[in-house]
């Protein structure tokens, strides 16, 4: 089983358009009413995207989240529960659920407005992490806003360094958000001490570490602790560096309707098959450059098949048939 831990997050895709056709009022004018902006919300967020990739690939997955109390908490359990996703480790929240507008550009790159203030994805406390059931899982996830959110960034950090202590191998993706945290929140060489996998984006590595060689910034890592770093760069495929030898993995061509979601995709494509290879559970003491470029390309296709549909909508095992990728 792979546990994973963070926020979800509600993506409201904003439409602009004209508001529906109203009576008009005695003595308004005819062009007083207003147009109106329609949201279409999904249920999101990096960690709970990642755990409903895992769960429909086939990977028993138990999510660790405070899921609010909210209509978009409602949305988060519906669509994690429907993937198969395990939500025993989750805490009923009392806090509001996080929001993010999305807009997308004419390449499917969606960029996001967050309303996330005293959101109850980041108000995780030691004594709740404390009693969470890793149920014997194998890997832990984690990442993205919950690891550098205050106040609950230091007890997130604390429980996943507490996971790899305790003999699961740790995964973790920065996922970076600049309008949410500053570049010396994500104190990424701090996470390699206890990460076994770091998965982040040329885009993440452009903001942590600008203007530096990719090769140099891998080894950086390595040194640090991690000994599997991997750069994915959208229809450029991916770089896969295991301590310090390196190889890159092509990434299937398909139509892009938009690119939301991929990238968690991506890191649930690579976590199932690491762990179908039986090479989770530890410090990857038995992962080669082959194996992991293997596992680098099925999550390149992973991530290509949920760029082929509309949001974050990852395949399930069945699809890796029946959607085709040239």
């Amino acid at each position: 089983m792979i546990a994973v831990l963070g926020e979800c997050v509600a993506d409201a895709f904003a439409e602009h358009g004209p508001g529906p056709e109203r009576p008009q009022e005695a003595g308004s004018r005819p062009d007083a009413q207003a147009g109106e902006l329609t949201l279409r919300v999904h249920a999101g967020g990096g960690p709970a995207n990642t755990a409903v990739a895992l769960a429909r690939l086939g990977t028993p997955t138990r999510f660790l989240g405070r899921l609010s109390g909210d209509v978009f908490g409602r949305l988060f359990r519906d669509r994690l529960a429907s993937s198969g996703v395990d939500l025993t480790a989750c805490v009923d929240a009392a806090e509001p659920s996080t929001l993010a507008v999305a807009s997308l550009d004419e390449r499917g790159q969606a960029a996001y407005g967050f309303h996330a203030e005293g959101a109850a994805d980041w108000a995780w406390t030691s004594a709740e992490l404390a009693s969470r059931d890793l149920g014997g899982a194998s890997c832990l996830h984690t990442g993205s806003l919950a690891l550098v959110r205050q106040p609950g960034r230091d007890a997130v950090e604390a429980f996943a360094a507490g996971a790899a202590s305790r003999g699961a191998t740790v995964s973790i993706d920065p996922n970076v958000r600049p309008s949410l945290a500053p570049r010396e929140a994500y104190d990424v060489p701090r996470w390699c001490a206890f990460a076994d996998i770091l998965k982040l984006s040329d885009d993440d590595l452009a903001f942590l570490a600008p203007d530096e060689p990719v090769e140099r910034v891998c080894d950086t890592w390595h040194a640090a602790g991690a000994p599997l770093v991997i750069v994915t760069r959208g229809g450029a495929g991916a770089l896969v560096s295991l301590n310090g030898a390196r190889t890159e993995v092509a990434a299937p061509r398909v139509t892009v309707v938009d690119t939301v979601g991929a990238g968690d995709a991506f890191t649930a494509g690579l976590l199932h098959r690491l762990g179908d290879r039986g090479l989770l559970g530890g410090r990857l003491d038995g992962l080669d450059l082959e194996t992991a470029a293997d596992a680098a390309a099925f999550a390149a296709r992973v991530a290509a098949l949920t760029c082929a549909v509309a949001g974050a909508d990852p395949p399930w095992a069945r699809d890796l048939d029946d959607r085709a990728t040239a």
